[in-house]
């Protein structure tokens, strides 16, 4: 499903270039789930990015489902982010004056689609949380909020979920939960790549790839 041959990514600042990711080649099997771990400053956000389609790698080649989006313009890499990826946040981004509802609703009002109230009703309900969906963030737990963002996430039934550090704010037994339930979303048929920087959270995957210093240590 994904395929990255020898990705590099510098950023310039100044005249001083920061290389962030270093001749990364990974394959990602449809339906795997894998974490992507190592500490601050290892590659593994600017990977995530890059896999998400939100950055460019400065060379190398990268497909998705076949296509090589590496040399895509911004159109076409914002239409794969709507139709093919979703995407789970560490500080969850939802909007404070919306419902849940409302937050799960909105990938499909920019995308124009129709029958909006039942599809995002129905995902809250995929994630167990149907009967919160008319409370507003600040009514809710940190868990709950989470679940709200993994149903906006899947609201365009995505083949690709993409979690950066999901559970960075959570507590060890809603952790727990939120982890079970990518598991559970994965044995759907969902291929989901997470970030995460700690062990016992990259033991619920499949597999994982460990970075540092831009490039890949180890895959266990």
């Amino acid at each position: 499903m994904i395929e990255l041959d020898n990705i590099t990514k510098i950023y310039k600042m100044g005249r001083t270039e920061v290389v962030a990711l270093n001749g990364v080649s990974l394959r990602i099997e449809p339906r795997e789930m894998i974490s992507i771990i190592g500490p601050s400053g290892s590659g593994k956000s600017t990977l995530m990015h890059i896999i998400g389609c939100l950055d460019k790698p400065t060379s190398g080649e990268y497909r998705l489902e076949g296509v090589q989006v590496s040399k895509l313009n911004d159109n076409k890499l914002a239409e794969i982010r709507n139709k093919k990826l979703g995407f789970v946040f560490q500080s969850f981004n939802l909007l404070s004056r919306n419902t849940a509802l409302d937050n799960v609703e909105l990938p499909l009002i920019y995308g124009g689609a129709g029958n909006r109230r039942q599809r995002a009703l129905q995902a809250l309900e995929s994630v167990g949380l149907a009967q919160r969906a008319h409370h507003r963030p600040n009514e809710l737990a940190g868990g709950e909020q989470q679940r709200v963002a993994i149903a906006r996430a899947l609201i365009n039934n995505p083949s690709l979920i993409l979690a950066d550090e999901p559970t960075g704010n959570l507590d060890t037994q809603t952790s727990k939960e939120i982890m079970l339930l990518f598991q559970k979303l994965n044995e759907q048929g969902i291929t989901i790549v997470l970030v995460t920087h700690e062990a016992d959270i990259a033991a619920y995957t499949q597999r994982s790839i460990k970075m540092r210093d831009g490039k890949i240590e180890a895959i266990a």
